[in-house]
């Protein structure tokens, strides 16, 4: 086929090049960076097929003038892979939990694996770094013949929906945001997505009916730092305390249900341990600092993570690092959650990062401006204070 694949920003390059190793003529085209004349080098020509990306602006000139088939770069990714992938292939997404999901699968599945997240790409056991690249739906080509070549299982975080290629899907939060131009809801996208996938696991909050899908809360009940769990022949439970926390209760929720489905015992969850820029602990200087900054930071997770630093030091001082660094991540963190988080958290001393913090206004709290999570990290650990530190930052990492 003559195929014509878009935005060689964020993956169209490696999708083009997968679909030329498989005998296909392809044309490619930055829809973001590329000049009129870059469209009418490939405008003229015929294409059978169009591939774009979820986020791509429907109004988009190049969608509006032609009227081509077209598919996204998920569903581009599930024809590249059919035949072609590793087994088991679990693929998550979701506004936030997805790293920590996958680390709770990795931490259930045996043998070799990869284990492809917003952290890195890591071969297991032992988290040993294989590269490190973004979590677009192209990425998952590279991750897959790693894990092909290793003989093992693929854990795969993507942005933005699943691409139906794996044994499941897994979306791990009901929480939406508007994206390609503000002109779709996101996890209406990654629903859609989700129908294209052999089985599925939605989280708790998630409403819509799929007919291929297994809800959490039907699996997987907890109280406290204890989880029970029953689907398939397999039941059991397993405590572990930080069920106690939100941001990793879900996900462990989660992947519970998806290791049930694939007739794995989730029990060894209790020995699970926390993910590192996932409310991990550290102390510096006898300081106790609490790091929570990751892509998938809120107002919401920011207040917890303090609730945890208070309750974990005993002291209510906190001091608290908050923002966004770079651009690089969907949904944002706006400068009026940026401000509620801080007067919820009511810390001792503040640390603004990124543009949209730059503009909150701090009344009665002394607050500093940073460039960066880890100058702002050094600023912090330089504080007076007595309090410990959060670090609440959206950032990738």
């Amino acid at each position: 086929m003559d195929l014509l694949v878009l935005d060689t920003i964020h993956g169209g390059e490696e999708i083009a090049r997968s679909y030329r190793v498989l005998g296909h003529s392809v044309d490619t085209l930055d829809v973001y960076r590329g000049s009129a004349e870059d469209w009418a080098a490939v405008s003229g020509r015929h294409h059978d097929l169009i591939i774009s990306p979820v986020h791509l602006d429907p109004c988009h000139p190049v969608l509006v003038e032609h009227s081509t088939s077209r598919i996204s770069h998920h569903e581009a990714v599930k024809q590249i892979l059919s035949g072609r992938a590793p087994s088991p292939m679990i693929e998550i997404t979701g506004a936030r939990g997805k790293t920590t999901t996958a680390f709770a699968l990795a931490h259930l599945l045996p043998g070799p694996g990869v284990l492809h997240t917003s952290a890195g790409t890591m071969g297991e056991p032992g988290h040993r770094p294989v590269f490190h690249r973004s979590i677009t739906p192209a990425s998952v080509l590279p991750a897959a013949a790693e894990a092909v070549r290793c003989g093992g299982w693929l854990v795969a975080e993507i942005s933005l929906g699943l691409t139906g290629a794996g044994d499941i899907g897994i979306i791990t939060t009901s929480e939406d945001y508007r994206c390609a131009g503000g002109k779709k809801s996101a996890l209406a996208e990654k629903l859609r997505s989700a129908a294209g996938c052999s089985r599925v696991v939605l989280a708790p909050g998630i409403s819509e009916s799929l007919p291929n899908a297994t809800r959490v809360q039907d699996v997987v009940e907890c109280h406290g730092d204890r989880c029970q769990y029953d689907l398939s022949g397999i039941s059991g439970g397993f405590e572990n305390p930080l069920l106690l926390l939100e941001s990793y209760r879900v996900p462990m929720m989660c992947a519970a249900t998806a290791a049930c489905l694939l007739g794995i015992d989730p029990a060894p969850l209790g020995l699970f341990p926390p993910v590192a820029g996932r409310l991990s602990l550290s102390r510096e200087g006898g300081r106790l600092v609490v790091d929570d900054s990751n892509s998938g930071v809120c107002a919401g997770t920011a207040v917890e993570a303090a609730r945890y630093a208070r309750k974990v030091s005993g002291k209510d001082e906190v001091i608290l690092v908050i923002g966004q660094e770079g651009r690089a991540v969907c949904e944002g963190f706006p400068g009026g959650e940026i401000s509620g988080a801080i007067s919820s958290i009511g810390p001792e001393s503040v640390v603004l990062i990124g543009d949209e913090a730059s503009a909150v206004v701090v009344s009665g709290i002394s607050g500093v401006y940073a460039d960066s999570l880890d100058e702002g990290r050094k600023i912090a650990l330089g504080d007076p204070g007595s309090g410990s530190v959060v670090l609440a930052v959206k950032t990738w990492r």
